[in-house]
Order: C-alpha cells, then structure tokens, then sequence
C-alpha cells in the first residue's frame, strides 16, 4: 500500500493522455447507464486499464478487477485501485495456482458482465464455475487470441452467453494492434536487451495487426525485417510491403531478433532453434506464452542464467547461447509498460460503450460471438478525431442520393 500515491499519479497521468475515455466518463457520471450492473474483468491491471475501470464506476458499475498475465501488472495501479475501492487481485509474477485464485476471487462477485484480453474469465465459468451462467448476461473481449478461442467455443456450441469482439473494431485492431503493438513491442525488446536494431535482421513471425505493426517499426528504426507467414495473401502483402518473406527454417539460420504475434501455439520450435546463430534473441507479442517453445528450449539447454533484467540466457551444447525476452510472455507488458495511452483510449473506450449497449440491448443477442456495432465504432473516431482537433469533409445532399441511387452512369 506504499504504492498508492504513486499508482495515483500514473494513473492521472495516463488519464490526461485518455481524452475519449474521460468524455464518456463524463457522460456516463451524469447518466448512470450501468447502475448496479457487477462487471468482473480479466485485464492487464496497467494505468489505462485502471482508467476504464474508473470509467464504468462513474456510471454506476460495481467492478471487480484481476490481472489476465502473471507478468503485465503493475503493482503500484493496485495499490492504487483498491485504496479508491475497485477491489483488484493482482501481483506481478504469481504463479499459475495464484492467477487463477485472483480470477475466481474476481468472479464472487458474481457478475452481470465479463470483460477479458484472453477469455481466460469465461473459460473459467464455462468449466468450473458453471453456478454464473444464469446470472451473467453478456462480455466483452479485446484480444485477438481471445476471439479465437470465443469462436471455437461458439463453433463447438459450447458459448453459453453472447460475447463481443471488442478486439475486431476498427478503431481497436487498425489502431491498437498495429501502432500500440508496434511501438511497445520493440519498447519491450530495448528495455531488456538494449539492442541496437539499425543494420540487424529481424524475423517476424505472423502478418496480421500486430505483425505489420512490429515489421514497420523495426523498419523504420533500421532493421532488416523478415516475415514468415502461413497465410499466402498475408504472405504476399508482406512481400509487397518490401519486406523478406519465408519459411521459418530459413529465417531461423539468418535472424538475430525473433518476435512472434501469431496467436498459435509452438511458432518457434526445437527444430528452429537448432538452426539459430549465436547470440539470437525471441520474445513474444502473443497474449500467451506459447508461442515460443519453451519446454523444447529447456531441453536443449545446459544451463539457464539471468544475463538481464528480464532476459534469460540459455546456454546449448557446443557454446552456443540464445536468449529469451520476459519469459516468451508478450514482451511489451512483461518488460516495459503496453501499449502508450493514447491507443488505448481507443480500445477502451470500445470496451465501455459496448457494455452499455450490451446493458441496454433489448433484442435477443444470442449465444454468438458478435462484432462491434459499426455505430460505436464510428463514435470513438469522431470523438478521437476531436480531442486531436482534427475535422473531416461531409456528403452533401446531392452526393448522399448519389450513393444511394442505381441509376447514375456514363454520362
């Protein structure tokens, strides 16, 4: 509790850079859209995160709060968070007996909503705490992983509550996953490694959002980017976007940095590892730790030392060593502070306005994983387009008929 004057200032500090989030803050203070509605989030306890949750008590939410990665909370926004009487349970670097006990801890308070970045809350209650069904109405998810894991459970109708992508609005994904990801994921690697990107070989692992975020970045800060992609129009784009572009087995012989931001499991395996040189770095932008094949890396190993603040040195047969970043957890909240608050106004000002629409949906929603609606969406870029003092062209009259009419051609 020594923390909490400090995990105050942060969290002022991340609101002042949070304009669309105070606004609805604001608004949601006078109308009290969510009174009495009990909201249990699995998030990355972080100064934004602390933020929407202020945001949803402000209009009338009882939230419960607990960490969704054993290595992306900041204990002084704990602190902080429970002295203003959000109860949250959450240390940085529990163990995976304890991260369950904070999400069970956050789930007694029985809740109307979910709100996750990796689905871990509803897995939970679809499994072992199945007595919540019948009092949760809906949930939000912000994690593209999450989203896969939502519309498995929904393909194998095991999803028992409707749930929305948070994670597939354009103002998230365009924004969040590309330029959030981008620039703290290579915040991460430099925290811990203090490496010099200009003139390296970066490998990239995955084109969606998230990939091209990293790719552009390590780019524009001098590094050769390769990108290996299953997908062959990602793959093909990637080329396009004047990148290198292949297997995985060929990259590895090459790379001196690897980031993975798949969503899949074993990306980087014991097989790829072999291959490396001496001195090759990973780390992860994924939301879990599996991307990178941990297990298969410690068996390679001989020995395994802290050669940095969150970087382990694994040293192989034959001398050589290679180096993993914060634990192949996603790097940009394991060693250093997520996405800058800017990008996660966006995100989760999405995540509050969908709650409320979730609250006050007076059609049957369905046990479906559901998109955002496209009405919200465009709310959070206008607001941003705002507090950035940005104005945009409107349709006339005229160019409204236009569009809307099939009868105008060559002329």
């Amino acid at each position: 509790m020594s923390l909490v004057g400090q995990g105050k200032s942060r969290i002022e500090w991340a609101s002042r850079r949070m304009p669309v989030l105070r606004a609805i803050r604001e608004r949601f203070s006078e109308e009290q859209p969510l009174l009495a509605v009990r909201v249990a989030a699995c998030l990355h306890v972080t100064t934004e995160t602390a933020n929407l949750m202020l945001t949803l008590r402000e209009g009338g939410a009882i939230c419960s709060l607990c960490a969704s990665n054993p290595l992306s909370t900041q204990d002084d926004v704990v602190a902080a968070l429970n002295d203003m009487e959000i109860e949250t349970y959450a240390k940085r670097g529990v163990g995976t007996k304890e991260y369950y006990e904070h999400i069970n801890k956050a789930l007694d308070v029985v809740p109307h909503y979910t709100m996750d970045d990796g689905a871990d809350t509803v897995s939970l209650i679809h499994t072992e705490r199945t007595d919540l069904l019948q009092h949760v109405k809906g949930g939000t998810e912000e994690t593209t992983t999450g989203v896969i894991r939502l519309r498995a459970m929904e393909a194998d109708d095991a999803l028992k509550y409707p749930v929305v992508a948070v994670n597939d609005a354009m103002t998230k994904h365009f924004f969040d996953n590309r330029y959030g990801t981008g620039q703290s994921t290579i915040d991460g690697v430099l925290r811990a490694t203090n490496f010099m990107l200009a003139g390296s070989t970066v490998v990239v692992c995955g084109y969606g959002y998230c990939g091209r975020g990293i790719a552009e970045r390590a780019k524009g800060m001098g590094a050769k980017v390769i990108v290996v992609e299953v997908d062959p129009v990602r793959a093909l784009e990637a080329s396009m976007d004047g990148f290198w572009v292949m297997s995985m087995n060929e990259a590895a012989t090459i790379g001196d940095l690897f980031l993975t931001a798949t969503g899949n499991i074993n990306v980087i395996r014991k097989e790829h590892m072999q291959l490396m040189k001496d001195g090759a770095m990973m780390a992860n932008a994924g939301h879990f730790d599996v991307e990178i094949c941990k297990p298969g890396l410690r068996q390679m190993a001989e020995s395994v030392t802290v050669a940095r603040k969150d970087l382990e040195e694994y040293s192989l047969p034959g001398g050589k060593r290679l180096y993993l970043i914060g634990e192949g957890r996603l790097v940009n909240l394991a060693a250093a502070e997520g996405h800058p608050a800017e990008v996660m106004d966006m995100s989760f000002a999405n995540q509050a306005l969908c709650l409320e629409w979730l609250h006050s949906a007076e059609r049957k929603l369905g046990k479906h994983v559901i998109p955002v609606p496209r009405e919200i969406d465009e709310m959070v870029a206008k607001l941003k387009l705002a507090s950035m003092g940005v104005s945009i062209e409107h349709m006339t009259d005229e160019q409204y008929k236009y569009v809307k009419s099939w009868k105008h051609g060559t002329e």
